[in-house]
C-alpha cells in the first residue's frame, strides 16, 4: 500500500512536495515545521524529528500502538487502515504558525491575476466562472491569489509565485450526475479543458479536481458512480502510476493523457502546442 494515500486515509494530508518527497506535519508527534518526509518513490518514510524511519508497518506500529501481527490481522480482516487497539495515538490537531487566513474574495480583477491566466492560455471568462480572487493573510503579511474552491470550503491557490492551499483541503467536484465524469490531477488543467472545449460543460459531463494524488481513493466511490472514468493526470511519475493503478481497478477508467503524451500536464501542453492541435480530441469527445 502506498504510504501517501495510507496517511490521507487517517487525515494526514502533506504541506508541500517536491518531485519524490512528502513533507508533513510529523503524524507521531507535536510540531509547527514539517519534518516527516515521504519517498513516495520507494515508499519510505523518514521523521527527522524522532531519528526513525522505515516502511509502512513501521509506522502503523508507531501510529496505531500496535503490534506487526495485530497490523497484518488488520489487513486479513480488510481494516488495514485503522487497526483497533487501544494504545492507538489519538489524531493530532496541528496548528501551523504560518497558516493562510483567508480576508476577502470576490471577482477576477487584479491585473497581474488576469495577465497570470492569460499566459497560462486560460479563458478569462472560463476562469471567472469557477475561480475567486482571494485575499489572504500568512503571518500578518498580504498576498492576492486565484482560488479554486474545494467540496470542504477551502480553496487552492495560484499565483504567478505560488502554489498553496488552505484548510480544509478536500477534492472538487462539479455536476449534477451525468454518465461520464472527467478528473483532473489539478484546477489549472480543469480550466484548460474548459478553455479548449467552451461547449463540454457540465451538462455533458460532471468534472472531478483532486488537488492532491493523495485524494484518488477518497474520490473513488464518487468516480465510480459513473458509467465512463477519463483520466486527465499528470504524465510525470506519479500521475503515471496512478494511471496505471485505476485502469487495473476497473474497465470503466479511461487514459486520455496520451493527448498531451510528451508533456508534463494538459495545462503544459496547451501552453506549448495550442488549441489548434486539439481538434482530433475533440472530435472524439463528441463521437
Amino acid at each position: 500500500m502506498d504510504i501517501v494515500t495510507y496517511l490521507a486515509n487517517l487525515g494526514h494530508e502533506p504541506t508541500k512536495v517536491r518531485n519524490n518527497d512528502f513533507w508533513y506535519l510529523s503524524p507521531l508527534r507535536q510540531e509547527t515545521l514539517p519534518s516527516f518526509k515521504v519517498n513516495r518513490k520507494i515508499n519510505r518514510w523518514y521523521d527527522h524529528g524522532l531519528g526513525k524511519g522505515g516502511n509502512l508497518i513501521d509506522f502503523a506500529i508507531l501510529y496505531q500502538g500496535c503490534s506487526v501481527g495485530e497490523f497484518l490481522e488488520g489487513f486479513r480482516n480488510g481494516s488495514a487502515v485503522v487497526v483497533s487497539s487501544e494504545r492507538a495515538y489519538p489524531k493530532k490537531d496541528h496548528k501551523p504558525e504560518n497558516r493562510i487566513t483567508i480576508v476577502g474574495q470576490r471577482s477576477l480583477r487584479s491585473d497581474s491575476l488576469m495577465r497570470y491566466i492569460h499566459d497560462r492560455r486560460i479563458s478569462l471568462h472560463i476562469a471567472d466562472l469557477y475561480c475567486r480572487e482571494i485575499s489572504y493573510e500568512i503571518a500578518g503579511a498580504g498576498y492576492l491569489g486565484i482560488g479554486f474552491p474545494n467540496d470542504a470550503g477551502g480553496f487552492e491557490i495560484r499565483s504567478p509565485h505560488y502554489k498553496l492551499s488552505n484548510s480544509p483541503k478536500d477534492i472538487s467536484s462539479l455536476g449534477t450526475g451525468r454518465n461520464e465524469i472527467l478528473v483532473f490531477e489539478g484546477f489549472m488543467d480543469f480550466l484548460t479543458f474548459r478553455t479548449l472545449h467552451p461547449d463540454h460543460d457540465e451538462s455533458k459531463a460532471d468534472f472531478l479536481v483532486l488537488n492532491s494524488v493523495s485524494f484518488f481513493e477518497r474520490a473513488r466511490e464518487k468516480m465510480e458512480s459513473h458509467r465512463k472514468i477519463s483520466l486527465y493526470l499528470d504524465r510525470d511519475r506519479t500521475g503515471i502510476e496512478l494511471t496505471r493503478y485505476a485502469l487495473s481497478l476497473d474497465k470503466r477508467y479511461q487514459d486520455q493523457s496520451m493527448l498531451y503524451q510528451n508533456h508534463k500536464d494538459l495545462n503544459e501542453w496547451s501552453m506549448n502546442v495550442g488549441k489548434a492541435n486539439s481538434r482530433a480530441h475533440s472530435r472524439r469527445l463528441t463521437r
